[in-house]
């Protein structure tokens, strides 16, 4: 039997998931987070992209957590890829 390491290496090496996003195509998103909710410069945020191999899922979307201060945190999912992201579907996502 081969051990798990043999058996998932390459999910430990990172092949299965996304390159790193490009820091300027994250910042864009927080902007358009930030436009999209007219958030306090207080709100921090928090982008993501994230791939999901699952039937149900759709294969790549963004994630963008909200913190503002006293609020519970909120994720908002876009079914895309980052920079695909625009910012109606960050408002769609936060009314869907």
């Amino acid at each position: 039997m081969r051990s798990p390491v043999a058996r998932f290496g390459a999910f430990l090496r990172g092949s299965f998931g996304l390159p790193k996003p490009d820091k300027q195509t994250v910042d864009q998103v927080k902007d358009l987070a930030r436009s999209a909710l007219r958030a306090s410069p207080e709100t921090a945020f928090a982008v993501n992209e994230i791939a999901c191999n699952d039937p149900g899922c759709p294969g790549i979307e963004t994630v963008i957590l909200v913190m503002e201060p006293g609020q519970k945190t909120r994720a908002l999912k876009v079914p895309k890829p980052l920079d695909e992201v625009m910012e109606q579907d960050i408002l769609a996502a936060l009314h869907g």
